[in-house]
């Protein structure tokens, strides 16, 4: 079963690639472990998915932030 934190990072992850057209899924996902973990070889393998939900709402943030000054 997947549990509701994988199912918020599903959705928060299409809200950030609907923000970032041209990234690809593999570079939001090593970017968000930067975010999370920051910048070591193993950061995206030891993520939990608290972690990159959490790094995934802090970007969807600064992005939403971005387009509404541009608005």
């Amino acid at each position: 079963m997947t549990s509701p934190t994988r199912r918020e990072v599903l959705q928060v992850l299409g809200e950030l690639s609907e923000h970032c057209p041209d990234m690809r899924c593999g570079q939001l996902i090593v970017n968000l472990s930067v975010v999370a973990r920051g910048a070591t070889a193993e950061a995206v393998w030891d993520m939990e998915d608290d972690e990159l939900l959490a790094a995934a709402r802090r970007e969807l943030a600064v992005l939403r932030k971005r387009a509404a000054s541009l608005a």
